[in-house]
Protein backbone atom coordinates (compact mmCIF):
# COMPACT_ATOMS: atom_id res chain seq x y z
CA UNK A 1 0.00 0.00 0.00
CA UNK A 2 1.35 3.42 -0.91
CA UNK A 3 1.64 6.24 1.61
CA UNK A 4 -1.20 8.12 -0.09
CA UNK A 5 -3.51 5.11 -0.02
CA UNK A 6 -2.60 4.52 3.62
CA UNK A 7 -3.46 8.13 4.38
CA UNK A 8 -6.79 7.72 2.63
CA UNK A 9 -7.57 4.64 4.68
CA UNK A 10 -6.72 6.49 7.88
CA UNK A 11 -9.03 9.35 6.93
CA UNK A 12 -11.84 6.92 6.10
CA UNK A 13 -11.36 5.17 9.42
CA UNK A 14 -11.46 8.52 11.26
CA UNK A 15 -14.73 9.37 9.57
CA UNK A 16 -16.13 5.93 10.32
CA UNK A 17 -15.26 6.43 13.99
CA UNK A 18 -17.01 9.81 14.03
CA UNK A 19 -20.06 8.29 12.39
CA UNK A 20 -20.31 5.02 14.30
CA UNK A 21 -17.97 4.52 17.26
CA UNK A 22 -19.39 5.49 20.66
CA UNK A 23 -16.36 5.78 22.92
CA UNK A 24 -16.50 5.41 26.68
CA UNK A 25 -16.42 8.44 29.03
CA UNK A 26 -15.72 10.63 25.98
CA UNK A 27 -16.77 14.12 24.96
CA UNK A 28 -17.36 13.45 21.29
CA UNK A 29 -17.64 17.14 20.51
CA UNK A 30 -13.90 17.34 21.13
CA UNK A 31 -13.36 15.51 17.83
CA UNK A 32 -15.70 17.51 15.59
CA UNK A 33 -12.67 19.05 13.90
CA UNK A 34 -9.82 17.19 15.57
CA UNK A 35 -8.35 13.80 14.85
CA UNK A 36 -9.30 11.00 17.20
CA UNK A 37 -6.06 9.66 18.74
CA UNK A 38 -5.66 6.12 17.46
CA UNK A 39 -3.34 3.66 19.21
CA UNK A 40 -2.28 0.83 16.91
CA UNK A 41 0.57 -0.98 18.65
CA UNK A 42 2.26 -1.57 21.98
CA UNK A 43 5.72 -2.75 22.95
CA UNK A 44 6.84 -3.09 26.56
CA UNK A 45 6.11 0.15 28.40
CA UNK A 46 5.29 2.06 25.20
CA UNK A 47 2.35 2.52 22.86
CA UNK A 48 2.37 3.85 19.28
CA UNK A 49 -0.26 5.81 17.39
CA UNK A 50 -1.33 5.60 13.75
CA UNK A 51 1.39 8.11 12.79
CA UNK A 52 4.15 6.05 14.39
CA UNK A 53 4.60 8.38 17.37
CA UNK A 54 5.69 6.72 20.61
CA UNK A 55 4.24 7.37 24.07
CA UNK A 56 5.23 6.06 27.48
CA UNK A 57 2.19 4.27 28.88
CA UNK A 58 2.15 5.91 32.29
CA UNK A 59 -1.26 4.45 33.17
CA UNK A 60 -0.77 0.84 32.04
CA UNK A 61 -3.72 1.30 29.68
CA UNK A 62 -6.15 1.87 32.53
CA UNK A 63 -4.29 0.29 35.48
CA UNK A 64 -4.30 -2.92 33.43
CA UNK A 65 -1.15 -3.76 31.45
CA UNK A 66 0.96 -5.07 34.32
CA UNK A 67 3.41 -7.12 32.24
CA UNK A 68 3.62 -4.56 29.43
CA UNK A 69 2.53 -4.61 25.81
CA UNK A 70 3.44 -7.01 23.03
CA UNK A 71 3.77 -10.20 25.09
CA UNK A 72 3.44 -12.81 22.35
CA UNK A 73 3.21 -15.68 24.83
CA UNK A 74 -0.10 -14.30 26.09
CA UNK A 75 -1.44 -14.09 22.55
CA UNK A 76 -0.22 -17.62 21.95
CA UNK A 77 -1.97 -18.85 25.10
CA UNK A 78 -5.20 -17.32 23.83
CA UNK A 79 -4.81 -18.90 20.38
CA UNK A 80 -4.01 -22.32 21.82
CA UNK A 81 -7.05 -22.29 24.10
CA UNK A 82 -9.34 -21.00 21.35
CA UNK A 83 -8.24 -23.84 19.09
CA UNK A 84 -9.13 -26.40 21.79
CA UNK A 85 -12.23 -24.87 23.40
CA UNK A 86 -13.15 -21.39 22.31
CA UNK A 87 -16.15 -21.04 24.61
CA UNK A 88 -18.23 -22.81 27.19
CA UNK A 89 -20.13 -21.24 30.11
CA UNK A 90 -19.60 -22.02 33.77
CA UNK A 91 -23.31 -22.70 34.24
CA UNK A 92 -23.36 -26.17 35.89
CA UNK A 93 -20.31 -27.19 33.84
CA UNK A 94 -16.62 -26.36 34.18
CA UNK A 95 -13.58 -26.28 31.92
CA UNK A 96 -9.92 -26.89 32.77
CA UNK A 97 -8.52 -23.35 32.56
CA UNK A 98 -11.19 -21.94 34.89
CA UNK A 99 -10.63 -24.79 37.33
CA UNK A 100 -6.88 -24.28 37.31
CA UNK A 101 -7.12 -20.51 37.63
CA UNK A 102 -9.62 -20.63 40.51
CA UNK A 103 -7.25 -22.84 42.48
CA UNK A 104 -4.29 -20.60 41.68
CA UNK A 105 -6.08 -17.41 42.74
CA UNK A 106 -7.27 -19.05 45.96
CA UNK A 107 -3.66 -20.00 46.64
CA UNK A 108 -2.57 -16.38 46.34
CA UNK A 109 -5.48 -14.92 48.33
CA UNK A 110 -5.10 -14.31 52.08
CA UNK A 111 -6.78 -16.46 54.71
CA UNK A 112 -9.69 -18.65 53.67
CA UNK A 113 -10.65 -16.65 50.58
CA UNK A 114 -11.02 -19.90 48.67
CA UNK A 115 -14.10 -19.46 46.49
CA UNK A 116 -13.62 -17.75 43.13
CA UNK A 117 -16.60 -16.48 41.10
CA UNK A 118 -15.52 -15.27 37.66
CA UNK A 119 -16.94 -12.22 35.87
CA UNK A 120 -15.81 -10.33 32.77
CA UNK A 121 -14.68 -7.18 34.56
CA UNK A 122 -14.44 -5.16 37.75
CA UNK A 123 -17.88 -3.57 37.82
CA UNK A 124 -19.45 -7.00 37.51
CA UNK A 125 -17.24 -8.27 40.35
CA UNK A 126 -18.47 -5.45 42.61
CA UNK A 127 -22.07 -6.14 41.59
CA UNK A 128 -21.55 -9.80 42.41
CA UNK A 129 -20.11 -9.01 45.84
CA UNK A 130 -23.10 -6.90 46.86
CA UNK A 131 -25.57 -9.55 45.64
CA UNK A 132 -23.68 -12.23 47.53
CA UNK A 133 -23.69 -10.16 50.74
CA UNK A 134 -27.46 -9.71 50.60
CA UNK A 135 -28.09 -13.34 49.62
CA UNK A 136 -25.79 -14.67 52.36
CA UNK A 137 -27.51 -12.75 55.14
CA UNK A 138 -30.96 -13.81 53.90
CA UNK A 139 -29.89 -17.45 54.03
CA UNK A 140 -28.39 -17.10 57.51
CA UNK A 141 -31.41 -15.57 59.20
CA UNK A 142 -30.56 -11.87 58.91
CA UNK A 143 -32.70 -10.75 55.93
CA UNK A 144 -32.69 -7.05 56.85
CA UNK A 145 -28.91 -6.71 56.36
CA UNK A 146 -28.68 -5.19 52.88
CA UNK A 147 -27.15 -1.70 53.16
CA UNK A 148 -23.64 -0.83 51.96
CA UNK A 149 -21.08 1.72 53.16
CA UNK A 150 -18.34 3.14 50.93
CA UNK A 151 -16.10 6.21 50.93
CA UNK A 152 -16.53 9.71 49.57
CA UNK A 153 -15.24 10.23 46.01
CA UNK A 154 -14.58 6.48 45.62
CA UNK A 155 -15.32 4.81 42.27
CA UNK A 156 -16.59 1.22 42.23
CA UNK A 157 -17.96 0.74 38.72
CA UNK A 158 -20.77 1.59 36.31
CA UNK A 159 -23.45 -1.15 36.67
CA UNK A 160 -26.49 0.06 38.60
CA UNK A 161 -25.44 -1.51 41.91
CA UNK A 162 -21.76 -0.66 41.61
CA UNK A 163 -22.61 2.88 40.56
CA UNK A 164 -24.84 3.21 43.62
CA UNK A 165 -21.88 2.27 45.81
CA UNK A 166 -19.70 4.80 43.97
CA UNK A 167 -19.16 8.03 45.94
CA UNK A 168 -19.13 10.47 43.02
CA UNK A 169 -22.44 12.38 42.78
CA UNK A 170 -21.57 13.86 39.40
CA UNK A 171 -21.25 10.42 37.84
CA UNK A 172 -24.57 9.27 39.26
CA UNK A 173 -27.03 12.11 38.70
CA UNK A 174 -27.86 11.24 35.08
CA UNK A 175 -28.78 7.66 36.01
CA UNK A 176 -30.90 8.19 39.10
CA UNK A 177 -32.86 6.71 40.71
CA UNK A 178 -30.20 4.14 41.53
CA UNK A 179 -30.21 1.24 43.96
CA UNK A 180 -31.05 2.64 47.43
CA UNK A 181 -29.35 1.89 50.75
CA UNK A 182 -25.79 3.08 50.13
CA UNK A 183 -23.98 5.45 52.50
CA UNK A 184 -20.72 7.39 52.43
CA UNK A 185 -17.95 7.90 55.00
CA UNK A 186 -14.78 10.05 54.80
CA UNK A 187 -11.90 8.78 52.67
CA UNK A 188 -8.25 8.63 53.76
CA UNK A 189 -6.90 11.74 52.02
CA UNK A 190 -4.38 12.83 54.66
CA UNK A 191 -3.45 15.91 52.59
CA UNK A 192 -7.03 17.19 53.00
CA UNK A 193 -7.62 15.79 56.52
CA UNK A 194 -9.21 17.94 59.25
CA UNK A 195 -6.83 20.46 60.83
CA UNK A 196 -6.27 18.47 64.02
CA UNK A 197 -4.47 15.77 61.98
CA UNK A 198 -2.21 18.13 60.03
CA UNK A 199 0.80 18.22 62.35
CA UNK A 200 2.94 16.13 60.03
CA UNK A 201 3.85 13.63 62.77
CA UNK A 202 3.35 9.83 62.51
CA UNK A 203 0.91 9.96 65.41
CA UNK A 204 -1.22 12.49 63.48
CA UNK A 205 -1.57 10.07 60.55
CA UNK A 206 -2.45 7.23 62.94
CA UNK A 207 -5.04 9.38 64.71
CA UNK A 208 -6.53 10.37 61.35
CA UNK A 209 -6.81 6.72 60.35
CA UNK A 210 -8.59 5.89 63.58
CA UNK A 211 -10.92 8.87 63.14
CA UNK A 212 -11.77 7.90 59.53
CA UNK A 213 -12.38 4.25 60.46
CA UNK A 214 -14.60 5.20 63.39
CA UNK A 215 -16.89 7.08 61.05
CA UNK A 216 -17.81 3.65 59.62
CA UNK A 217 -18.93 2.48 63.07
CA UNK A 218 -20.87 5.72 63.44
CA UNK A 219 -22.86 5.09 60.24
CA UNK A 220 -23.50 1.46 61.17
CA UNK A 221 -24.87 2.55 64.53
CA UNK A 222 -27.00 5.29 62.97
CA UNK A 223 -28.49 3.02 60.29
CA UNK A 224 -28.78 0.04 62.64
CA UNK A 225 -26.33 -2.89 62.68
CA UNK A 226 -29.13 -5.25 61.69
CA UNK A 227 -29.48 -3.40 58.35
CA UNK A 228 -25.84 -3.06 57.17
CA UNK A 229 -24.40 -5.88 55.05
CA UNK A 230 -21.01 -4.70 53.80
CA UNK A 231 -18.33 -2.04 53.64
CA UNK A 232 -16.61 -1.57 50.25
CA UNK A 233 -13.09 -0.12 50.44
CA UNK A 234 -10.13 0.00 48.05
CA UNK A 235 -6.70 -0.67 49.61
CA UNK A 236 -5.54 2.58 47.96
CA UNK A 237 -8.50 4.67 46.85
CA UNK A 238 -8.14 5.56 43.19
CA UNK A 239 -10.64 8.35 42.54
CA UNK A 240 -9.46 11.61 44.05
CA UNK A 241 -5.85 10.73 43.43
CA UNK A 242 -4.43 7.70 45.27
CA UNK A 243 -5.23 7.78 48.98
CA UNK A 244 -3.19 5.14 50.88
CA UNK A 245 -4.54 3.96 54.23
CA UNK A 246 -3.10 5.62 57.33
CA UNK A 247 -1.40 3.33 59.87
CA UNK A 248 -3.92 1.22 61.76
CA UNK A 249 -6.85 2.14 59.51
CA UNK A 250 -7.69 -1.29 58.18
CA UNK A 251 -6.99 -2.94 61.54
CA UNK A 252 -9.68 -0.74 63.06
CA UNK A 253 -12.07 -1.32 60.13
CA UNK A 254 -11.71 -5.07 60.59
CA UNK A 255 -12.54 -4.72 64.30
CA UNK A 256 -15.65 -2.70 63.44
CA UNK A 257 -16.84 -5.20 60.84
CA UNK A 258 -16.36 -8.09 63.26
CA UNK A 259 -18.21 -6.25 66.03
CA UNK A 260 -21.27 -5.55 63.90
CA UNK A 261 -21.21 -8.66 61.66
CA UNK A 262 -20.59 -6.58 58.53
CA UNK A 263 -18.65 -7.96 55.55
CA UNK A 264 -15.43 -6.20 54.60
CA UNK A 265 -15.11 -6.08 50.80
CA UNK A 266 -11.66 -5.16 49.51
CA UNK A 267 -12.25 -3.68 46.05
CA UNK A 268 -8.96 -4.50 44.34
CA UNK A 269 -9.94 -4.06 40.72
CA UNK A 270 -6.95 -1.71 40.45
CA UNK A 271 -4.80 -2.68 43.44
CA UNK A 272 -4.49 -6.45 42.90
CA UNK A 273 -1.87 -8.30 40.85
CA UNK A 274 1.26 -6.32 41.52
CA UNK A 275 0.08 -2.74 41.46
CA UNK A 276 1.14 -2.43 45.12
CA UNK A 277 3.91 -5.04 44.99
CA UNK A 278 1.73 -7.96 46.12
CA UNK A 279 -0.85 -10.18 44.48
CA UNK A 280 -3.47 -8.46 46.67
CA UNK A 281 -3.43 -5.07 48.36
CA UNK A 282 -4.92 -6.56 51.52
CA UNK A 283 -1.68 -8.48 51.93
CA UNK A 284 0.36 -5.28 51.70
CA UNK A 285 -1.61 -3.58 54.45
CA UNK A 286 -2.11 -6.65 56.61
CA UNK A 287 -5.89 -7.01 56.78
CA UNK A 288 -8.22 -9.93 56.12
CA UNK A 289 -11.23 -9.18 53.88
CA UNK A 290 -14.36 -11.32 53.62
CA UNK A 291 -14.50 -10.66 49.87
CA UNK A 292 -12.00 -9.41 47.29
CA UNK A 293 -13.10 -8.02 43.93
CA UNK A 294 -10.50 -7.93 41.17
CA UNK A 295 -10.04 -7.68 37.38
CA UNK A 296 -7.70 -5.58 35.17
CA UNK A 297 -4.21 -6.90 36.00
CA UNK A 298 -5.42 -10.50 36.25
CA UNK A 299 -4.85 -10.87 32.50
CA UNK A 300 -2.80 -7.68 31.97
CA UNK A 301 -5.59 -6.71 29.61
CA UNK A 302 -4.88 -9.39 27.01
CA UNK A 303 -8.43 -10.72 27.54
CA UNK A 304 -11.37 -9.47 29.66
CA UNK A 305 -11.73 -11.16 33.05
CA UNK A 306 -12.71 -10.30 36.61
CA UNK A 307 -13.41 -12.22 39.78
CA UNK A 308 -15.06 -12.08 43.17
CA UNK A 309 -13.16 -14.09 45.78
CA UNK A 310 -15.15 -15.07 48.88
CA UNK A 311 -14.41 -16.89 52.11
CA UNK A 312 -15.50 -20.45 52.77
CA UNK A 313 -18.01 -19.07 55.30
CA UNK A 314 -19.84 -17.11 52.61
CA UNK A 315 -19.96 -20.12 50.29
CA UNK A 316 -21.20 -22.52 52.96
CA UNK A 317 -24.97 -21.79 52.65
CA UNK A 318 -24.77 -22.63 48.94
CA UNK A 319 -22.90 -25.90 49.43
CA UNK A 320 -25.86 -27.95 50.59
CA UNK A 321 -29.44 -28.79 49.78
CA UNK A 322 -31.16 -27.03 46.91
CA UNK A 323 -29.58 -23.61 47.36
CA UNK A 324 -27.71 -21.89 44.51
CA UNK A 325 -26.44 -18.39 43.90
CA UNK A 326 -28.82 -17.22 41.18
CA UNK A 327 -26.33 -14.97 39.49
CA UNK A 328 -23.90 -15.25 36.58
CA UNK A 329 -22.56 -13.94 33.28
CA UNK A 330 -22.41 -15.63 29.90
CA UNK A 331 -18.74 -14.78 29.43
CA UNK A 332 -17.66 -14.94 33.08
CA UNK A 333 -14.63 -17.25 33.31
CA UNK A 334 -14.32 -17.47 29.52
CA UNK A 335 -11.92 -20.29 28.55
CA UNK A 336 -9.66 -18.00 26.53
CA UNK A 337 -9.54 -15.34 29.26
CA UNK A 338 -8.75 -17.81 32.01
CA UNK A 339 -6.01 -19.42 29.90
CA UNK A 340 -4.50 -15.97 29.32
CA UNK A 341 -4.66 -15.25 33.05
CA UNK A 342 -2.73 -18.44 33.79
CA UNK A 343 -0.02 -17.41 31.33
CA UNK A 344 0.03 -13.87 32.74
CA UNK A 345 0.57 -15.19 36.26
CA UNK A 346 3.36 -17.40 34.95
CA UNK A 347 5.13 -14.19 33.86
CA UNK A 348 4.56 -12.66 37.30
CA UNK A 349 6.28 -15.57 38.97
CA UNK A 350 9.05 -16.10 36.43
CA UNK A 351 10.03 -12.42 36.29
CA UNK A 352 9.29 -11.79 39.98
CA UNK A 353 7.25 -8.70 39.18
CA UNK A 354 5.93 -8.23 42.72
CA UNK A 355 9.47 -8.28 44.04
CA UNK A 356 10.53 -5.84 41.31
CA UNK A 357 7.83 -3.37 42.34
CA UNK A 358 8.83 -3.60 45.99
CA UNK A 359 12.50 -3.17 45.10
CA UNK A 360 11.96 -0.10 42.93
CA UNK A 361 8.92 1.67 44.39
CA UNK A 362 11.14 3.83 46.59
CA UNK A 363 13.01 5.08 43.53
CA UNK A 364 9.71 5.75 41.75
CA UNK A 365 8.44 7.78 44.70
CA UNK A 366 11.72 9.70 45.05
CA UNK A 367 11.71 10.55 41.35
CA UNK A 368 8.14 11.85 41.43
CA UNK A 369 8.78 13.80 44.63
CA UNK A 370 11.30 15.92 42.74
CA UNK A 371 8.23 17.60 41.24
CA UNK A 372 7.34 19.07 44.63
CA UNK A 373 9.59 22.03 43.79
CA UNK A 374 7.06 23.13 41.15
CA UNK A 375 4.51 25.79 42.17
CA UNK A 376 1.57 23.71 40.90
CA UNK A 377 2.44 20.49 42.76
CA UNK A 378 0.93 20.31 46.23
CA UNK A 379 1.19 16.62 47.06
CA UNK A 380 2.70 13.40 45.73
CA UNK A 381 1.08 10.30 47.23
CA UNK A 382 0.60 6.61 46.65
CA UNK A 383 2.30 3.26 47.03
CA UNK A 384 3.83 0.65 44.77
CA UNK A 385 3.43 1.70 41.14
CA UNK A 386 0.28 3.74 41.85
CA UNK A 387 0.60 7.51 42.41
CA UNK A 388 -1.38 10.71 42.34
CA UNK A 389 0.09 14.20 42.01
CA UNK A 390 -2.31 16.82 43.35
CA UNK A 391 -2.25 20.25 41.70
CA UNK A 392 -2.95 23.37 43.73
CA UNK A 393 -3.24 27.11 43.31
CA UNK A 394 -1.28 27.88 46.45
CA UNK A 395 1.06 25.44 48.16
CA UNK A 396 1.07 27.33 51.46
CA UNK A 397 -2.72 27.27 51.88
CA UNK A 398 -3.45 24.16 49.74
CA UNK A 399 -6.02 26.24 47.89
CA UNK A 400 -7.45 24.21 45.04
CA UNK A 401 -8.97 25.20 41.69
CA UNK A 402 -12.66 25.81 41.17
CA UNK A 403 -14.55 23.81 38.55
CA UNK A 404 -14.03 26.28 35.71
CA UNK A 405 -10.33 26.62 36.46
CA UNK A 406 -9.90 22.87 36.71
CA UNK A 407 -11.67 22.46 33.39
CA UNK A 408 -9.29 24.85 31.68
CA UNK A 409 -6.20 23.42 33.35
CA UNK A 410 -6.89 19.70 32.95
CA UNK A 411 -8.98 19.36 29.81
CA UNK A 412 -8.05 22.63 28.21
CA UNK A 413 -4.31 22.08 28.50
CA UNK A 414 -2.80 19.24 30.53
CA UNK A 415 -4.44 16.17 28.99
CA UNK A 416 -3.52 17.13 25.45
CA UNK A 417 -0.10 18.58 26.34
CA UNK A 418 1.02 15.50 28.27
CA UNK A 419 0.01 13.23 25.42
CA UNK A 420 1.70 15.41 22.82
CA UNK A 421 4.84 15.37 24.97
CA UNK A 422 4.87 11.58 24.85
CA UNK A 423 3.20 10.53 28.11
CA UNK A 424 -0.12 8.73 28.39
CA UNK A 425 -1.49 9.26 31.90
CA UNK A 426 -4.62 10.66 33.51
CA UNK A 427 -5.48 14.24 34.44
CA UNK A 428 -8.47 13.77 36.71
CA UNK A 429 -10.71 16.09 38.70
CA UNK A 430 -13.31 13.77 40.15
CA UNK A 431 -11.97 15.08 43.46
CA UNK A 432 -9.33 17.79 43.58
CA UNK A 433 -7.25 18.05 40.36
CA UNK A 434 -4.61 15.34 40.09
CA UNK A 435 -2.35 13.66 37.59
CA UNK A 436 -2.46 9.89 38.06
CA UNK A 437 0.35 7.48 37.25
CA UNK A 438 0.32 3.67 37.21
CA UNK A 439 2.92 2.43 34.71
CA UNK A 440 3.46 -1.21 33.72
CA UNK A 441 5.21 -3.20 36.42
CA UNK A 442 8.20 -3.84 34.16
CA UNK A 443 9.25 -0.17 34.35
CA UNK A 444 12.52 0.93 35.95
CA UNK A 445 14.53 4.08 36.61
CA UNK A 446 14.84 5.11 32.96
CA UNK A 447 11.03 5.14 32.71
CA UNK A 448 10.68 6.99 36.03
CA UNK A 449 13.08 9.66 34.78
CA UNK A 450 11.20 9.99 31.50
CA UNK A 451 7.90 10.41 33.36
CA UNK A 452 9.37 13.05 35.66
CA UNK A 453 11.00 14.95 32.79
CA UNK A 454 7.80 15.15 30.75
CA UNK A 455 5.69 16.10 33.76
CA UNK A 456 8.16 18.79 34.77
CA UNK A 457 8.14 20.39 31.34
CA UNK A 458 4.37 20.29 30.93
CA UNK A 459 3.50 21.39 34.47
CA UNK A 460 5.95 24.29 34.14
CA UNK A 461 4.26 25.34 30.91
CA UNK A 462 0.85 24.93 32.58
CA UNK A 463 1.68 27.95 34.74
CA UNK A 464 1.29 30.08 31.63
CA UNK A 465 -2.25 28.80 31.12
CA UNK A 466 -3.61 29.97 34.46
CA UNK A 467 -5.09 33.46 34.64
CA UNK A 468 -3.46 35.26 37.60
CA UNK A 469 -6.40 37.64 37.98
CA UNK A 470 -9.29 35.19 38.04
CA UNK A 471 -12.29 36.31 40.10
CA UNK A 472 -10.93 39.86 40.03
CA UNK A 473 -8.28 39.35 42.69
CA UNK A 474 -4.51 38.78 42.73
CA UNK A 475 -3.64 35.13 42.54
CA UNK A 476 -0.73 34.51 44.92
CA UNK A 477 1.42 31.48 44.24
CA UNK A 478 4.39 30.44 46.35
CA UNK A 479 7.81 30.18 44.81
CA UNK A 480 9.54 26.87 44.19
CA UNK A 481 11.71 27.46 47.24
CA UNK A 482 8.70 28.27 49.43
Amino acid sequence: MTDSSSGGADQARQQAARDHLWMHFTRHSSYDRAEIPTIVRGDGAYIYDAHGRRYLDGLAGLFVSQVGHGRTELAEAAAKQASELAFFPLWSYAHPSAMDLAARIAGYAPGDLNRVFFTTGGGEAVETAWKLAKNYFKLTGKPTKHKVISRAIAYHGTPQGALSITGLPGMKAQFEPLVPSTFRVPNTNLYRAPDQFQGGRPEDATAFGRWAADRIAEVIEFEGPDTVAAVFLEPVQNSGGCFPPPPGYFERVREICDEYDVLLVSDEVICAFGRLGHMFGAERYGYQPDIITCAKGLTSGYAPLGAMIATDRLFEPFAKGTESFLHGYTFGGHPVSTAVAMANLDIFEREQLNEHVRDTEGAFRATLEKLLDLPLVGDVRGDGYFYGIELVKDKATKETFDDAESERLLRGFLSKALFEAGLYCRADDRGDPVVQLAPPLICDQQHFDEIESILRAVLTEAENHIDPLEHGRPHHRTTAAG
